[in-house]
């Protein structure tokens, strides 16, 4: 029997290569999206697309209700965010969290126990829910919180590997990155190029070139 996997994926370069990865290792990918109410929603377009080749299912979840009430520079209608010296602007309270959460139920609802995430703790510093420390923990709340009985696995291919080091591992893979994005206010479906993320996915892509 094929091993089978929950995959959140954003349409993002992280996301993208997470469920690449988990393809060509031979699982049976079920993908999961989240609309919520981001300024980047084009995102879902571009999840789509590669949940086209690499996945089995792809669901996407509307959450705009709940997002919508939470402050950030990230969600339609908020401008200010939350961000400090310590969190940027864009960083959305809780989730990660409450993404993971979604997908650890929809996992134990269709019998997996494998969920994968994209995080990287390289890049994404500033953003508390991206640690390796948030993952291990709240791992163990989910088997102590579902039905697993202790085999729930959130596994972050990712976390450790710089930018760059995704990129010329998603090329291996065949990842087409031209069909992902990773603008945070993107115009019409085109990067803005002068976000952080726009800069940090520009900067590795040249570190890539310049190593060939």
């Amino acid at each position: 029997m094929k091993k089978s996997c929950v995959v959140l994926l954003s349409g993002g370069l992280d996301s993208v290569t997470t469920i690449a990865k988990c393809f060509h290792e031979g699982y049976d990918c079920h993908a999961i999206s989240f609309e919520y109410g981001q300024h980047h929603s084009c995102e879902i377009d571009f999840a789509k697309y590669n949940a086209g080749i690499y996945a089995k299912t792809h669901k996407v979840f509307d959450m705009r209700a709940v997002f919508g009430e939470f402050n950030s520079a990230l969600i339609n209608n908020h401008s200010s965010g939350i961000g400090s010296k310590n969190f940027p602007k864009t960083y959305v309270p809780a989730r990660n969290m409450i993404f993971l959460s979604i997908s650890i139920g929809y996992a134990e609802s269709i019998g997996c126990s494998e969920v994968f995430i994209g995080a990287n703790a390289v890049d994404y510093s500033g953003y508390p829910d991206c640690r390796p420390e948030f993952i291990d923990s709240f791992q163990k709340t989910a088997n102590l919180g579902t039905s697993f009985d202790g085999k729930i696995s959130i596994k972050t291919p990712l976390i450790n590997m710089t930018k760059t080091e995704i990129i010329e591992l998603g090329m291996k893979l065949g990842v087409d990155y031209s069909r992902t994005i990773s603008c945070y206010f993107p115009d019409n479906g085109k990067p803005c190029l002068i976000c952080d993320s726009c800069k940090i996915r520009e900067t590795a892509f040249v570190e890539v070139l310049n190593a060939k």
